[in-house]
């Protein structure tokens, strides 16, 4: 059953997603003694429920759930203009991790996780989203043209030369732009998860390698599997001539 809290419209409104009644419940009570505004919510459904009369900042999804699992959520959430997402498993293998940072997810945190780690990372993630348009507001350069691609910052969207459109997910989003708006410079892993992550991302280059041979497999297929080079024992270079609007 979703919990709802009294009627606030508040910037810093969470909503905790877990199956575990005492989790839901230990986890919200904390939250909201460090001045947050928190609803609960059991499964997807209220989950949904929840989202389409709230508005929230960040959402504390659990990973596995019965019926439809975290992935399953994120995949159908909007995550260029919805909240924030922490995932919050049982999992902790380095993999599991990847596999939610490249869903889209903004951090990961492991059960049994303490209670003020999960403060801290809830902190960190709304403090990068509320300094993230200052950031990275370019207006001017709406598009990012390259070898007669281009690429929409605003839109998020990516077309090749023949004005197809190149579907990305918002991980393989991110690290084409960390590439593209620094041409011709080598990056190291480390670089790229800040710049494609922000600082406060857990370091682990097997996700930036997952994350670059799926982008340069999309990349490859439509003709274009020579724009990023490998620098051996450094990172990685995006080599073309890049061009804003």
């Amino acid at each position: 059953m979703m919990q709802l809290a009294h009627a606030v419209d508040f910037e810093t409104r969470l909503l905790i997603v877990d199956d575990d009644p005492g989790i839901r419940e230990l986890t919200a009570a904390f939250l909201t003694q460090h001045g947050y505004v928190v609803d609960t919510a059991e499964d997807a459904t209220t989950m949904r429920a929840a989202l389409a009369a709230n508005s929230y900042a960040l959402v504390v999804l659990d990973l596995m759930m019965p019926g439809e699992d975290g992935l399953s959520i994120l995949r159908t959430m909007d995550r260029k203009a919805g909240p924030a997402v922490i995932f919050h498993s049982v999992l902790s293998e380095d993999i599991d991790r990847i596999v939610g940072l490249e869903m889209g997810a903004d951090d990961y945190v492991a059960k049994p996780a303490n209670p003020r780690e999960l403060l801290a990372r809830i902190r960190s993630v709304l403090r990068r989203f509320a300094s993230a348009p200052a950031a990275t507001a370019v207006p001017e350069r709406s598009f990012l043209r390259f070898a007669g691609w281009r690429l929409d910052s605003v839109g998020r969207q990516l077309y090749d030369p023949e004005n197809v459109l190149i579907n990305l997910s918002d991980g393989e989003f991110r690290l084409l732009l960390a590439l593209v708006e620094r041409p011709r410079r080598v990056l190291t892993r480390d670089a790229l998860l800040d710049y494609s992550r922000g600082t406060h991302a857990e370091h682990f280059d097997r996700a930036i390698d997952v994350q670059m041979s799926r982008l340069r497999k999309k990349l490859a297929r439509a003709g274009a599997d020579e724009l990023i080079r490998t620098i051996r024992n450094e990172g990685y270079m995006f080599v073309a001539e890049v061009t804003a609007k």
